[in-house]
C-alpha cells in the first residue's frame, strides 16, 4: 500500500527573512534589541574617553599653574651689619719670664744637692756642693811654695844689702886712690844682680798670690748658691755623680724668676708679621686647659728671622699673666692676636669677594675664553650684584669696591652696597659639579 507523500517545507536562504516576517518592516524586534545595545556600548566608550581626556587636560593645567619656579641661576647674600675682628693666629712654647741656668765652673764629684724639682730658693741658697778636696790640696801646696818664695826673698834681700856694702865701699876706696876700677864694676855687677833676684823674688811671691786666690776662688764655685728668687724647674744632677767643666760648664739647675708671669714665644709667619704690633692683647690656648683661655699682651716682634725646611717666620714674645700658676714650662699653647677689629660695620661673605662667574659655553659645550678683567687696586675688591631677579634668567653686573680688614669669614665694605643681592656661587656650575664614575 502506497503511502501518501508529504509535503517537504521550503528551505530558509540564509539572510533571506523568515517565512511570516514582514520584509518591509525591517528586522526582527530580538535584532533590533542587540543593535541598540551595541550602540549604546560605543557611546558609554566615549564618554569614558572623554572624561579622561578632560581629567588630563585639567591636570596639565593644574600642573602647569602650580610648577614651582625654575631654579635660580645664582646663589646670593646681602650686606648685613656687624663685627670684624682681625687675628693672626700661631703656635708657640710657653717659658718663664726669667729662666736661668746654673751650672758648675769646676770639676769634682757631687757630695750633696740641698734642693729638688720645684722647690722655691731664695737668692745667695746654697743647691749643691761638690767634693773640695783636690782644692784644698792645691791651697796647702801653693802655701807651701809661697812660704819657699818668702824665705828666697829674705835671703835676696840679705845678699842684696851685703852687695850694696861692698859696692859702697869700692866706690870709697876708688875716689880714695886706693881701690882698683876692676873692684868697682865687680861690686857693681854684685849690686845688680842681687836686685834683680830680690825683684824675681819678689814676682815669684806675687804669682804664688795670684795661684792661691784663683784656687781659693775654685773652692768657692764648689758650693753652688742661687743667683735669684725662683722656683727649681729642672736638676740635672744627684748625690755621687761627678761633673766636668773642663770645655764648657754643665748646667746643673734651671731656675724660673717667678711662674706667675709667664711667656709665649710664637712663630708668626712672614705673611702676618706686618700686622703686629706691640702692645696688641692676645689669647693663650692650652690642650692642659681647653676652653679656658689666658689674657696676654704682645711685647715684642722680634727682627730675627727663623728659617726652617724653606719657611720663614719671626718670633713674638707674648706676656702672660698666670697667677693660678696654671701655665707651666714647655706647654704647647695656640695663640691669636687680635690686630684690628670693626665694631658694627657693613659687611659681606668673602664668597663674594672670591666668586668669578663661569665662562660661556660654545656650541659643544667647551668654554669660550673671554678678556681678564683689569687688576685691582690695594684695598679694592670686586663683586657681582644682581641686575636681573628673573628665575632662570638672572643676569649679574661686576662692581669694584672698598674693602677693609677681613676675619676669614666677613670683609668690611667701605663702599655702600645698600640692599643689592650680591652673587657668592652658581646653583648650576657645570664645574663643581661632581664628575660620573661610569
Amino acid at each position: 500500500m502506497v503511502q501518501p507523500s508529504l509535503p517537504v517545507p521550503p528551505t530558509q536562504v540564509p539572510g533571506a527573512p523568515a517565512p511570516g516576517v514582514d520584509k518591509s518592516r525591517g528586522q526582527r524586534p530580538l535584532e533590533r534589541e542587540l543593535a541598540r545595545v551595541g550602540s549604546s556600548r560605543w557611546v558609554r566608550r566615549g564618554v569614558i574617553v572623554a572624561v579622561l581626556v578632560a581629567l588630563f587636560g585639567g591636570y596639565s593645567l593644574w600642573r602647569a599653574k602650580t610648577a614651582p619656579p625654575p631654579p635660580a641661576k645664582y646663589i646670593t647674600a646681602a650686606a648685613t651689619v656687624g663685627d670684624v675682628i682681625e687675628t693672626v693666629q700661631s703656635t708657640g712654647q710657653v717659658k718663664p719670664l726669667t729662666e736661668v741656668q746654673i751650672g758648675a765652673q769646676v770639676s769634682g764629684r757631687v757630695t750633696k744637692v740641698h734642693v729638688d724639682w720645684n722647690s722655691s730658693v731664695k737668692k745667695g741658697d746654697l743647691l749643691a756642693e761638690i767634693d773640695p778636696s783636690l782644692l784644698d790640696t792645691q791651697i796647702e801646696a801653693t802655701r807651701a811654695q809661697m812660704s819657699a818664695a818668702t824665705a828666697n826673698l829674705q835671703r835676696a834681700e840679705a845678699s842684696l844689702l851685703a852687695s850694696k856694702q861692698r859696692r859702697d865701699r869700692a866706690r870709697k876706696l876708688t875716689l880714695e886712690g886706693i881701690g882698683t876700677q876692676a873692684d868697682l864694676d865687680a861690686s857693681e855687677s854684685a849690686f845688680d844682680v842681687s836686685t834683680a833676684d830680690v825683684a824675681s823674688a819678689r814676682a815669684q811671691i806675687t804669682q804664688l798670690q795670684a795661684q792661691l786666690r784663683s784656687t781659693q776662688t775654685n773652692l768657692d764655685y764648689t758650693r753652688v748658691y742661687s743667683p735669684i728668687d725662683g722656683v727649681v724647674i729642672n736638676r740635672a744632677i744627684d748625690p755621687g755623680q761627678t761633673v766636668a767643666a773642663s770645655f764648657q760648664a754643665p748646667t746643673l739647675f734651671v731656675i724660673a724668676e717667678d711662674l706667675r708671669k709667664m711667656r709665649v714665644l710664637a712663630d708668626i709667619d712672614e705673611a702676618d708679621v706686618g700686622r703686629l704690633r706691640e702692645g696688641m692683647t692676645a689669647e693663650v690656648k692650652v690642650d692642659a686647659f681647653p676652653g679656658e683661655p689666658f689674657k696676654g699682651t704682645v711685647s715684642q716682634v722680634r727682627f730675627s728671622p727663623i728659617t726652617m725646611s724653606g719657611v720663614v717666620t719671626y718670633a713674638a714674645v707674648i706676656l702672660v699673666d698666670n697667677p693660678e700658676m696654671k701655665l707651666r714650662p714647655g706647654m704647647t699653647a695656640t695663640v691669636t692676636i687680635r690686630s684690628a677689629e670693626a665694631i658694627g660695620v657693613k659687611r659681606l661673605p668673602n664668597a663674594a669677594l672670591r666668586y668669578k662667574p663661569s665662562p660661556p659655553l660654545d656650541k659643544d659645550g667647551k668654554p669660550v675664553p673671554e678678556a681678564p678683567l683689569p687688576p685691582l687696586a690695594a684695598r679694592t675688591g670686586r663683586i657681582y650684584t644682581v641686575t636681573d631677579a628673573t628665575p632662570g634668567a638672572e643676569k649679574a653686573e661686576a662692581r669694584v669696591v672698598d674693602v677693609g680688614i677681613t676675619d676669614g669669614v666677613f670683609t668690611v665694605m667701605l663702599t655702600d652696597v645698600g640692599d643689592a643681592k650680591v652673587v657668592t656661587d652658581e646653583a648650576d656650575d657645570p664645574s663643581k659639579k661632581e664628575p660620573k664614575l661610569f
